[in-house]
């Protein structure tokens, strides 16, 4: 703490990303990135940007993307919008839709940077609890708010909320923004990007991170009514007007253009999520519904903590969080089979 920092600094609490260790050879499944590369469209398109062209800004609205993302999701570019990751594209909703009077709503177990967000923002918020099997109960948040956020599938517990409980949030709350967190959803739900014509006050936000394996490029999106957009675009234009640069644009919209490789590759990684789901329950393990790429599970006669330090003395990596309601879960990344085999031979042993 230093005597340079301002009082606003000192309080807040910041986020704490995954772990992303330097050392080699380990299974890495703490993090939930995708197992399987790009798209070879999404990288030639990228190289092709290589060239002396970087001396110039990059499109500071990104309607390359933005025409891309209207095409796959048959919306219009007016109800796009795209960011330097969903964090950032999140901070913008969070700083430009949910400063009300009433409190925002979110799960009690979900993503952690909401909380976080809400500090830096100075956003009144009330935690709602899951219920006992950790799903979502639509009831609890029929009442006054300032703003709903829920990721769909959950984290870090994927579950999934389907779209006709989405839709009786949305008719509970017509008057503040429901915000559709929607890192994973291409591994098992089904998108409420069909709901924004028909709910004004609906804003679905996504990563190219997961299910398009870019999350070394750092892209995400947003799609709403254009009223909703335009809030967005006006945070960012106060704040950064050139969030994605020539790379970016030009390989997220090459990703999204090639639907055949994200198919394959999404059931590809579904495949071994339902693998894993056989293999963790056939050593005893518990594990929840999932719809994402990550599955969380428990074991009723083992210590998650002692597992996961276990598993790291093996050079498995998994992710451990020390909240009361899960601290006995362990959320597991889908790997490769090959990394899925390493992860189950471990627990083997512990």
């Amino acid at each position: 703490m230093s005597k340079f920092w301002s009082p606003f600094v000192k309080d807040l609490v910041p986020y704490v990303p995954g772990e992303q260790p330097k050392l080699s050879k380990l299974v890495k499944l703490n993090t939930n990135e995708n197992p399987y590369g790009p798209s070879p469209k999404a990288i030639a398109a990228m190289q092709a940007e290589l060239n002396d062209d970087l001396r110039l800004y990059p499109d500071p609205n990104g309607d390359r993307l933005k025409q891309a993302v209207a095409e796959y999701y048959g919306v219009q570019p007016a109800q796009v919008f795209v960011g330097n990751g969903s964090d950032e594209v999140l901070a913008h909703a969070f700083h430009g839709l949910f400063q009300h009077g009433a409190p925002l709503l979110f799960p009690d177990i979900s993503y952690s940077f909401y909380p976080v967000y809400c500090g830096l923002y100075g956003i009144d918020h009330e935690q709602v609890a899951l219920d006992e099997q950790f799903q979502i109960r639509v009831e609890d948040y029929a009442r006054p708010n300032g703003g709903i956020i829920f990721p769909n599938p959950n984290a870090p517990t994927g579950c999934l909320l389907p779209l006709d409980a989405i839709e009786r949030l949305l008719q509970g709350s017509p008057d503040s923004v429901v915000l559709v967190d929607e890192a994973y959803i291409d591994f098992g739900g089904e998108t409420a990007i069909s709901l924004v014509d028909k709910y004004p006050n609906l804003l679905v936000t996504q990563t190219l991170s997961k299910s398009r394996s870019l999350a070394g490029l750092r892209v995400g999106i947003a799609v709403g009514h254009p009223d909703l957009i335009e809030a967005l675009e006006r945070i960012k234009n106060s704040f950064n007007s050139y969030p994605l640069d020539r790379m970016a644009i030009a390989g997220a919209a090459a990703a999204f253009a090639d639907r055949a490789y994200f198919e394959q590759t999404c059931q590809q990684v579904i495949a071994s999520r339902e693998a894993v789901v056989v293999g963790l329950q056939g050593l005893g393990f518990e594990v929840l519904p999932s719809a994402a790429n990550f599955v969380f599970a428990r074991h009723p006669g083992k210590d998650a903590a002692t597992l996961a330090a276990g598993l790291r003395e093996q050079g498995v990596i998994v992710r451990h969080f020390k909240q009361p309601r899960i601290a006995q879960f362990l959320r597991i990344t889908i790997g490769a089979p090959e990394q899925n085999q390493a992860l189950l031979e471990a627990l083997q042993g512990l």
